[in-house]
């Protein structure tokens, strides 16, 4: 599926759809309005504000709707969600222009502002809430058909995988899966392949699924399977008597920008753990890639660019005053940058004011502890109060960082707590942060222990992660700088 398309035909219809809206608001204004106002009919006559107004009012509406996530998961549209959000971008969007442009028109009484916005507001939701529909349902009703969907690996490989695939198959309008191969799962637990060496892992195999779709190898090597296959959806369909591997799978697939579904057992249904999100589908729970919303994570991204803009500005001194005495003190540069792992496991560059000796890793990687003899004098200061941190901000405004995240680590790291707790793959779902609630909690990590501990309290800000939860670890950061307290 081409996504860029399918975004290309929804900007191109909400530019002509806004050119229009503002178009006709010009000629309600001149026929109604201003007519009443003068007491003869003013003509509809364009001018050169007119035609600026056609450029820039579309390019003020597209952008509003891109904050809005109106262009994320284009194949994947609610419409009903869908003209939600239209209602209430476009209500933000004419109160914006109300305050900017319409206040300073020509007016009869107050009654004329009033009905330029609220006919400004039917026209822009009439004719972009059309327009999307039209785009939204000539999608979905390709996906129904089977022309276009979703590439989707099944994980399992007995009687309940096979069912899945064959109800899902027998639909008259498919729920947009186009399954390409299953990957097996009774053979990736070590005791289980231990006792199975000299047997072939596909003799316990459903013959009907070898028959059905191709075998993709087993799950241990599911994420090299999505990359090489570009797939787009995972189904978990395994037995009963399999659930121990459940939350083996999701560990793996967490960071993987994979959706995730998995067939409910009767506890999930009973517990309300099931949501259905289309008639058409069958009842499975999702598990998306993404925590945020489309308006959570403007507002996020917002609120870092606020932050970080203020304390680059604010603190501008203070980064001045570090740099030009750890310039004084030593021959080292005074930026330290180093690879850490980011957003869905991606490595990008952090930067810190240095506060160790050169060379402090010659002998590998190695977390500092107290007393490390690795740390300077200053550095140790610059440590205990996080200045170090500072440069960071400008990570966040590149949109490598959050200010408030779980803190990025180095793959050399991770891998070994990955080993120990697999479910650290969860804190990439979100941007890595200057501070988290585990870094207010435990300060610099010593040791591998300390770093779990740690990860227990960066799980629980991700399940609930919201700007007041931001703000409240931010106030703490502060409070801790302003005190000397870290560790």
């Amino acid at each position: 599926m081409n996504r860029k398309k399918e975004i290309a035909k929804y900007l191109a219809a909400d530019f002509i759809a806004s050119a229009l809206a503002w178009a006709l608001l010009w000629w309600f204004r001149k026929y109604h309005i201003e007519s009443v106002k003068y007491g003869i009919r003013v003509p509809f006559e364009p001018n050169a504000r007119f035609y600026a107004a056609l450029a820039i009012i579309p390019l003020f509406w597209i952008s509003l709707f891109a904050l809005a996530g109106l262009y994320t998961n284009v194949f994947r549209k609610s419409r009903l969600a869908e003209l939600k959000q239209l209602f209430v971008s476009i209500l933000i969007g004419v109160i914006i222009l109300f305050f900017t442009l319409l206040v300073k028109n020509v007016i009869v009484d107050f009654h004329s502002y009033y009905e330029s916005s609220g006919f400004l507001f039917a026209m822009q939701f009439l004719l972009c809430a059309g327009a999307h529909m039209i785009i939204t349902s000539r999608t979905n009703n390709k996906i129904h058909k089977r022309i276009i969907g979703f590439r989707t690996i099944l994980v399992g490989s007995n009687q309940k995988a096979n069912h899945l695939f064959e109800e899902m198959e027998r639909q008259k309008q498919s729920a947009g899966n186009m399954f390409i191969g299953f990957v097996h799962v009774n053979g990736g637990a070590e005791e289980e392949q231990s006792s199975n060496k000299q047997q072939d892992p596909r003799a316990g195999f459903s013959e009907a699924l070898n028959k059905n779709l191709p075998h993709l190898g087993e799950f241990d090597n599911i994420r090299e399977v999505i990359t090489k296959e570009k797939a787009e959806e995972v189904i978990i369909a395994i037995e009963s008597s399999e659930h121990k591997h459940i939350e083996r799978i999701i560990n793996t697939l967490c960071d993987c920008r994979v959706l995730v579904k998995i067939i409910p057992d009767m506890y999930d249904i009973l517990t309300g753990s099931v949501r259905f999100s289309s008639l058409i589908d069958a009842p499975l729970i999702v598990v998306s890639p993404d925590l945020l919303q489309p308006r959570q994570k403007f507002f996020k991204r917002a609120f870092d660019i606020v932050m970080s803009l203020f304390f680059l500005l604010v603190l501008s001194p203070v980064y001045l005053l570090i740099a030009a005495i750890l310039k004084f003190s030593s021959r080292e540069p005074v930026i330290y940058s180093q690879e850490r792992i980011g957003l869905h496991g991606k490595p990008f560059t952090i930067f810190k004011f240095r506060s160790m000796v050169k060379d402090a890793e010659k002998n590998g990687p190695a977390l500092s502890k107290a007393g490390d003899s690795r740390i300077t004098p200053l550095g140790r200061y610059l440590r205990k109060t996080r200045l170090d941190e500072l440069p960071q901000f400008y990570n966040v405004l590149r949109g490598d960082m959050s200010v408030v995240g779980p803190r990025p680590e180095r793959k050399f790291f991770i891998d070994q707590l990955v080993a120990l707790a697999p479910h650290y793959r969860h804190l990439h779902k979100v941007k890595p942060g200057i501070t988290s609630w585990g870094q207010v909690k435990y300060g610099y990590a010593e040791n591998i222990e300390q770093m779990l501990q740690r990860m227990e309290y960066d799980l629980i800000y991700i399940e609930n992660i919201s700007l007041l939860l931001d703000l409240r670890i931010l106030t703490y950061t502060i409070l801790i700088v302003l005190q000397g307290r870290g560790k």
